[in-house]
C-alpha cells in the first residue's frame, strides 16, 4: 500500500517522474525526448524543465542529446545502470549499426584476466567517448559493418538484448584495434582463453573482412599462445589472397626509432618481425 501511495503521489507531483517509474517497472531504463514528450503531451520547454529537475535529483542523465537514462535507486552509487542495459536503445537512437566488441566481448565470452575498464562498441559512426556515471563507453570506427554482420550475435541483457561480436570476430578486432587493449601482451593474454571458444572455420571466413596485416598478426599470436589449428586455418585462407609483405608485430615500431629494438624473431610463416616475444599473463 505504501508503494502505491508513493507512486500516485509521484504521478501527481511530477508526470516525468511517474513516466520514469513506469519505465523501470517495465524493465527498461532509457527513453528519448520524443518518446517522453509524446507520452506525456509536454512541450519542449516543459519537458526540459522536468528533465532538469530529475537530473538535479541524480535520478536521470543524458549521455547524448535527446537520449535519457534513468538511474534506478540500486544503481545510485554507480551514477548509472550498466551500459549493457541501454546500449541497444542508444545505438538505435544514433541510427547506427553496432556491436559490443574487444575486451568487453571477450569478457562476455569468458576470456579475460583483467577488469575491463571500458565498454567497447564498434560502429560505422564516429562517436566520442562517453562517461555515463562511473562507466566509460568507447566507440571504435569500422566503415563496412555489413562485412562482419554474420559474426555478430544477440545476447540477452537485463533489459532486452544487445549485439556482441562472436569469439572469432572478437579475436580479429583485438588485433585490429590494438590500442583498445593496450599491448601485445594483453592481446596474447586474452587469446589464451578466447582461443578455446573459437571455431577455426568461422575464423577463416572473416579473413577477407580485415586488412592482411591484421590476419598476419593474429595468426602469429594465436600460434604463439598454443592455438596452432586456428593459425593453420588463417594461413590457408591468407595464401589464397597473396604473399604478405613483412610487417612489425607491434604497429608503429618500424617508424619510431625510439621504440625500435633488435629483431628477436623473424617469422617467415607470417612475415612478422618480432622485436619482443609476447608474454601472456599467467
Amino acid at each position: 500500500m505504501v508503494e502505491k501511495v508513493l507512486f500516485l503521489d509521484m504521478r501527481t507531483r511530477n508526470s516525468l517522474g511517474a513516466f520514469m517509474i513506469d519505465l523501470l517497472s517495465s524493465g527498461k531504463v532509457s527513453f528519448t525526448r520524443a518518446d517522453a514528450m509524446s507520452a506525456l503531451n509536454l512541450s519542449p520547454t516543459a519537458f526540459q524543465k522536468a528533465a532538469k529537475r530529475q537530473q538535479l535529483k541524480h535520478a536521470l542523465l543524458s549521455p547524448r542529446q535527446g537520449f535519457y537514462v534513468v538511474i534506478p535507486p540500486q544503481r545510485a552509487v554507480w551514477g548509472a545502470p550498466p551500459a549493457s542495459a541501454y546500449i541497444d536503445d542508444l545505438m538505435r537512437h544514433e541510427n547506427a549499426p553496432y556491436y559490443v566488441g574487444l575486451l568487453k566481448a571477450a569478457e562476455l565470452h569468458g576470456a579475460t584476466h583483467h577488469a575491463v575498464m571500458a565498454f567497447q562498441v564498434v560502429t560505422d559512426k564516429r562517436l566520442p567517448m562517453l562517461r555515463v556515471g562511473r562507466s566509460v563507453i568507447q566507440f571504435l570506427y569500422r566503415k563496412e559493418m555489413a562485412a562482419v554482420s554474420d559474426a555478430v550475435v544477440d545476447q540477452k541483457t537485463e533489459t532486452g538484448t544487445m549485439k556482441v561480436s562472436s569469439p572469432e570476430l572478437t579475436a580479429f578486432d583485438l588485433v585490429r584495434y590494438w590500442y583498445g587493449v593496450g599491448s601485445v601482451d594483453g592481446i596474447a593474454t586474452v587469446l589464451v582463453d578466447l582461443g578455446q571458444k573459437i571455431n577455426a572455420d568461422k575464423l577463416a571466413v572473416l579473413v577477407p573482412a580485415f586488412e592482411q596485416t591484421v590476419t598476419q598478426r593474429l595468426g602469429y599470436l594465436l600460434e604463439a599462445v598454443g592455438h596452432v589449428s586456428h593459425g593453420h586455418a588463417l594461413h590457408r585462407m591468407m595464401e589464397r589472397i597473396g604473399a604478405p609483405r613483412w610487417i612489425e608485430l607491434e604497429p608503429g615500431q618500424s617508424s619510431d626509432p625510439a621504440l625500435r629494438r633488435e629483431v628477436a624473431e623473424k617469422n617467415s610463416r607470417w612475415h612478422v618481425l618480432v622485436r619482443r616475444i609476447p608474454e601472456p599473463d599467467e
